[in-house]
């Protein structure tokens, strides 16, 4: 690294007016995603598919299936902790974020060539390891290369948040593809090898993102690793007995992992909060993202609903013939990422114009939620019919409203864990964040075992109504919250 090649991130507008490390990221951020959702747009359908079939899968029960879809998911948020712990405590963001997104990759090799139940646990437990350091950290890093005041930053964030979305359109499109015409472990040797050129363009281009994104900023001290490495370990030994001794089953996986994340909610609020390295302002802003957290995780049970309960519904009950051609049902998943990547640069530039009059984050997690409880009422017209009676083009605009609702929530949600977060727990607030998120995507897998063709009127319109009531009520305390937040929009 020469003297030409290092440029202050927070003063280079070298990527479309931000930073050019903000390039680097929205590469490893795309092929990482591009992976991750590949992967998962067809998951869903390897494990219920019969064994003996065409195209074989696991052959397990859909209600089973929907249950380790749904925990799995919440794992890869809940493993941002651990991720963004390293980051803090022992390797910094930026090294944590490589060696992570190189075991997605080991994940998704597992996948593809081992059989049967093995590659599933084994790839299953890199990706979730590995992409909860990517999510975090990844973020982190972001947030690293804007100064405290620059009003550019959420629209940074945006245009990241729309590398993830090409990720999530390439991906579940090309291994949709693979897995009607080869079969399903070509389509997650596909995400393998996706994962493998991101990791390519970020070796080469790491560089930009400065130096404080390598900064360990509370370093954990030696004589501390071993009790740690004890810790996990009896962690892992516990979920192993459990198992082992049926306490923790596919069927009711979704469920101990919602009881985990809550739990594992009120002791990192509690460690925050008491920490006596962080200032009152600090703490306030903390204690702000309460009422958010809670709404985060309540958007987050019903949009992650797109990958368990709308895929089933895409599969089952939505007509996808086009002109005598079946489309794969992984492309159902495509949607909203093709909305994300032409509504993002429109939410960017609208937050820009906006400037110092845009809505508060409070506004906009309301909205946001109230907005994702609308597009579950819109299922109503044609519930509880038989057979694939839905017109594509009927979930194609239910999906469009997913977007405006994601874009109201998500990419704020992770621009808001980056402005709140105390000095020395910079990364752990990021993956407070993500454990929100975690505790919704595994609620969705829970919430999703009770969905049937049979009962969809009462399924989509009492969970519309829940998240809109919960929406408002974020609006309403929305001048309590901004008191908290100390300055902070």
């Amino acid at each position: 690294m020469t003297s030409s090649t290092i440029t202050d991130p927070r003063t280079d507008r070298a990527f479309f007016g931000h930073p050019r490390g903000l390039g680097t990221l929205f590469g490893i951020e795309m092929w990482e995603r591009f992976s991750y959702y590949g992967m998962q747009a067809s998951l869903t359908l390897y494990l219920y598919y019969e064994v003996a079939g065409s195209n074989p899968g696991l052959g397990l029960p859909k209600a089973t299936a929907i249950s380790l879809v749904g925990a799995y998911g919440g794992l890869v948020y809940v493993s941002t902790i651990a991720g963004c712990w390293v980051a803090d405590r022992v390797l910094g963001a930026e090294r944590t974020l490589f060696f992570s997104a190189v075991l997605v990759m080991i994940g998704h090799i597992a996948l593809a060539v081992l059989p049967g139940f093995l590659g599933l646990g084994v790839g299953l437990a890199g990706v979730a390891l590995g992409s909860g350091g990517v999510k975090g950290n990844a973020s982190t890093v972001v947030g690293t290369l804007y100064g405290d005041n620059d009003e550019r930053r959420d629209a940074g964030f945006s245009l990241f948040y729309m590398g993830t979305n090409t990720g999530a359109l390439l991906g579940p499109l090309l291994t949709g593809l693979t897995r009607t015409t080869l079969g399903f472990h070509y389509a997650f040797g596909a995400a393998a090898i996706g994962m493998a050129a991101g990791l390519t363009q970020y070796t080469i281009r790491r560089r930009n993102l400065g130096t404080e994104a390598s900064v360990v900023p509370n370093p954990l001290p030696r004589s501390r690793w071993a009790r740690v490495a004890g810790a996990a370990g009896g962690v892992v030994a516990v979920g192993v007995v459990l198992t082992l001794t049926g306490v923790i089953t596919a069927a009711n996986l979704s469920t101990v992992v919602v009881l985990v994340c809550g739990l594992a909610t009120v002791v990192y609020f509690a460690v925050i909060l008491t920490s006596s390295k962080i200032t009152m302002v600090e703490r306030s802003r903390v204690w702000s993202f309460i009422p958010l957290f809670i709404t985060n995780a309540v958007f987050w049970s019903l949009y992650q609903q797109q990958f368990t309960v709308v895929e089933i519904y895409g599969n089952g009950r939505t007509d996808r013939n086009l002109f005598g051609w079946e489309m794969p049902t992984e492309w159902v998943t495509a949607f909203n990422p093709v909305f994300i990547i032409l509504l993002a640069p429109v939410f960017a530039l609208l937050w820009i114009r906006l400037g110092p009059c845009q809505p508060s984050t409070p506004i906009k997690f309301g909205l946001g939620t109230v907005i994702m409880g609308l597009a579950f009422l819109l299922f109503l017209p044609w519930a509880s019919g038989v057979g694939p009676t839905t017109p594509l083009l009927a979930l194609v605009a239910i999906l469009l409203v997913f977007t405006i609702g994601e874009l109201l929530i998500s990419p704020i949600g992770l621009s808001l864990a980056t402005k709140i977060s105390p000095r020395v727990f910079r990364s752990q607030t990021v993956a407070l964040y993500f454990l929100s998120v975690a505790l919704g995507t595994a609620m969705s897998g829970s919430l999703a075992g009770y969905y049937s063709p049979q009962h969809e009127a009462p399924y989509f319109g009492l969970l519309g109504v829940a998240a809109i009531i919960v929406g408002l009520v974020v609006i309403g305390l929305r001048p309590l919250i901004s008191r908290l937040m100390a300055g902070v929009r």
